[in-house]
């Protein structure tokens, strides 16, 4: 198999394959459509089973439907955060001080993609499924954290993109000179920020449970999810080191040749 230098030498000769900082676009696409495909199937999931057998966790029909699919996720969340982030790791680059500026550029472009991927299931987390919390917090017996939202929600969604969130930090901190050289504070808070959120998961159920059964998106025990999101505002702050670095970069190609 050819090396990533490699596949910058031939793009760079054979007009008919990818650019040479587009070689991860496959993958991009690939995983892109994945994630829209399997979002789409768990929203299918709730409409077919959600109201006819979630509505009440002491029925045995919940049991089959609802719990199972439960543990499912957690056996998915678990493999997949050990296989991407050990992937990360493993095949971390221990020569970034030897990195050629074309390949550098490339790792930008790849870095980029993460980042989208990441946003991309914050956004499904924040959007269809957690929006309709509020309708179920209204309908569903409220005897267990694991209504039929909430185990899609709470259990899956936000710890995917957690998962997702910390592959665009570890990718960066390896395999970038300028993320390796210290803590990126934009890229920090636009990874730490939304996984807040999922710690005002914990305080939220906790408040519902003993405060109050309404759903009410002003209430104080909400406000910890509207900081969290405030923080993927750094990811402006990663646009703005990305580019100041590209420029330095492109400079250099340009001065070598």
């Amino acid at each position: 198999m050819a090396t990533t230098t490699e596949h910058v030498r031939l793009s760079s000769e054979n007009p008919k394959t990818l650019p040479w900082y587009l070689i991860d676009l496959p993958k991009y696409l690939k995983g892109f459509g994945f994630l829209t495909v399997m979002y789409i199937s768990l929203r299918l999931y709730q409409g077919a089973f959600a109201i006819e057998h979630g509505l009440d966790s002491t029925e045995p029909a919940f049991e089959q439907y609802w719990m199972r699919l439960f543990y499912i996720e957690l056996a998915v969340i678990a493999a997949v955060a050990s296989g991407f982030w050990g992937y990360l790791w493993t095949t971390r680059d221990r020569n970034l001080d030897q990195l050629a500026p074309k390949e550098e550029i490339r790792r930008y472009f790849t870095l980029t993609m993460w980042i989208s991927i990441y946003t991309f299931a914050v956004y499904w987390a924040g959007s269809y499924f957690a929006e309709q919390d509020n309708s179920w917090h209204q309908v569903a017996i409220r005897d267990t954290p694991f209504t039929a939202n909430h185990i899609i929600e709470f259990y899956f969604n936000f710890p995917l993109y957690v998962i997702l969130g910390g592959c665009a930090w570890l990718y960066a901190r390896t395999r970038l000179p300028l993320y390796a050289k210290g803590i990126s504070l934009p890229l920090t808070l636009a990874v730490f920020g939304p996984f807040m959120i999922l710690v005002s998961v914990g305080f939220n159920e906790w408040g519902h449970t003993f405060w109050f059964r309404e759903e009410f998106f002003a209430a104080p025990i909400h406000w910890g999810f509207v900081i969290g999101v405030w923080f993927a505002l750094g990811v402006g702050g990663i646009l703005l080191q990305g580019v100041t670095r590209l420029i330095e970069l492109m400079d250099k190609i340009e001065d070598a040749e």
